[in-house]
């Protein structure tokens, strides 16, 4: 007997058809998995085998062959053996319904069950562009397939229960759908910016930096407040759009680190990786499976590197061709996937070793020449790639033990939406978002200088010998600082303002 069941295997976030075709034939007993299939994919034959007779079924003692087609896409993981112990089923007469319209997905357990499996929301989304509407997925994904419209999701806790909604017996009925809005509603910060004393100029740059998209670089003692001004960050950022949000709930569900109990991703990412971090794990890749990194993980939010010279270099290096072009193109012997990558860098770092150069109360006790080490850790290229570099000093006692009321992050976010809504209009017909998306050609358009300015930024290209990119990146802050003046053209003002963020420069 033959029968096929529709199931989907994973490229990056896409998801591609595929048929588990089984076929049964008199002959020694024996149970073939062929199609490019991986070892977690052949390991699935003791997981049906075991799961079909403890379902109350009777596993064949035939020659089973099952092949998941098309043969030359690789299958990975383990979520084809809902639809292979569905097909054995058919194909032996053990179960007699029509299968044709479900996409079948999950991971089996020994007593019959069905286990969660990663990436269930592009599966998905690809499987509705395919023409699928019905799926039947593991009951720890109902949550993360609820919030697709046009889906008929059946959430189901072990084979017999799927075999009993095909049969009639007992069907389950279609998941409640979510929405994305209500979703968010229930979450919310545990960092705020009125919680930061002090700290004026970084409180600034801070909101320029969100404003505009751009990158920034926190220098200054420990214990100045680096790390909480970085945590503020995702607060003031506007809100996940539910298009954003899908983008990155479908990174998270393929990487495994997804909520079950949310779903979905509500707000906007914050990772912040351990300085012993590798390139692999920043970029993303892997011996098997070529899985999103922390930069994705990051995609919409913020990337945050906490005291960024630690990190090795060749991990620091990697993020150079991301932090331009807002993907990742990651190449493997057998696959070439690109994951988005579309993160703010927020990085802090001590202006020596010992963390006092500079500091107005304690004495720094490094040579000249372990001060010069430690700041070539972090290369010029690296460097030229973050716009606002920031110094940010201890606060007194006075200022921590005030009772005056700080700027709330939301109320600090209102002027950040107002500005990036000036962008939006800006760029509707270039395909960007923010000023630190602009490329030349829309540096030339929107960003004209006068001769004033063209003086100011000529002086500090000299002075500090920076590179072509650090002026235009010196520009694009200028455009962001206007923007929050509601200014059409930049000034001098803007200029000189931009140009006092590159702090790594001047004392480089």
């Amino acid at each position: 007997m033959f029968a096929k069941v529709a199931c989907f295997a994973l490229n990056g976030l896409e998801g591609i058809p595929v048929e588990a075709e089984v076929d049964m034939n008199n002959g020694l007993p024996a149970f073939e998995i062929v199609g490019l299939a991986d070892a977690a994919v052949r390991e699935s034959r003791e997981r049906v085998r075991s799961a079909v007779k403890n379902s109350g079924r009777k596993f064949p003692s035939r020659k089973i062959t099952v092949n998941l087609a098309p043969a030359d896409v690789r299958k990975e993981g383990s979520s084809f053996d809902l639809a292979v112990a569905v097909g054995i089923l058919k194909a032996s007469e053990q179960l007699i319904a029509d299968t044709d319209p479900y996409v079948f997905l999950g991971e089996l357990s020994l007593d019959g069950g069905i286990r969660r499996v990663n990436g269930i929301l592009p599966v998905l989304i690809s499987a509705l562009k395919a023409g699928f509407t019905k799926f039947i997925v593991p009951k720890a994904n109902e949550r993360e397939a609820s919030f697709i419209d046009g889906a008929d999701v059946y959430a189901c806790a072990s084979l017999a229960e799927v075999v009993d909604h095909l049969t009639g017996v007992r069907p389950v009925p279609a998941g409640e759908k979510h929405s994305f809005e209500s979703a968010a509603r229930a979450h919310r910060y545990d960092s705020d910016l009125s919680f930061v004393k002090g700290q004026a100029v970084a409180k600034r740059a801070l909101e320029i930096a969100v404003s505009g998209g751009h990158n920034l670089l926190f220098i200054g003692p420990p214990g100045t407040g680096k790390t909480m001004l970085a945590r503020c960050i995702p607060t003031i950022m506007p809100e996940l759009t539910f298009k954003e949000a899908l983008e990155c709930t479908k990174i998270h569900s393929v990487a495994g680190v997804l909520d079950d109990a949310d779903g979905i991703v509500t707000l906007r990412p914050f990772r912040s990786p351990h300085h012993t971090a590798t390139a692999v794990s920043l970029i993303g890749g892997g011996a098997r499976y070529v899985k999103p990194g922390e930069i994705s993980l990051a995609h919409n939010g913020v990337l945050f590197l906490d005291e960024i010279p630690e990190y090795g270099r060749a991990a620091l290096e990697s993020l150079r061709q991301p932090l331009e072009d807002g993907v990742i193109s990651i190449s493997r012997v057998h696959s070439s996937i690109t994951y988005p990558a579309a993160f703010m860098l927020c990085a802090s770092m001590n202006p020596c070793p010992c963390g006092n150069l500079g500091s107005k109360d304690k004495v720094c006790t490094c040579s000249p020449a372990q001060i010069a080490r430690y700041k070539a850790k972090l290369s010029g290229p690296l460097l030229d790639r973050i716009d606002l570099q920031v110094e940010v000093d201890g606060v007194s006692y006075g200022e921590l033990s005030s009772r005056s009321r700080e700027e709330t992050s939301e109320t600090v976010r209102g002027r950040v939406n107002a500005v990036r809504e000036i962008q939006r209009r800006r760029f509707a017909e270039d395909g960007i978002y923010t000023n630190a998306a602009m490329g030349e050609r829309q540096i030339e358009k929107y960003c004209r200088l006068s001769a004033e300015c063209e003086k100011i930024l000529r002086n500090a290209y000299e002075t500090l010998k920076l590179s072509a990119r650090a002026r235009s990146r010196i520009v694009k802050v200028a455009r962001t600082i206007a923007d929050m003046e509601g200014s059409a053209e930049i000034s001098g003002a803007h200029i000189l303002e931009a140009v006092s963020y590159r702090r790594a420069d001047t004392h480089g």
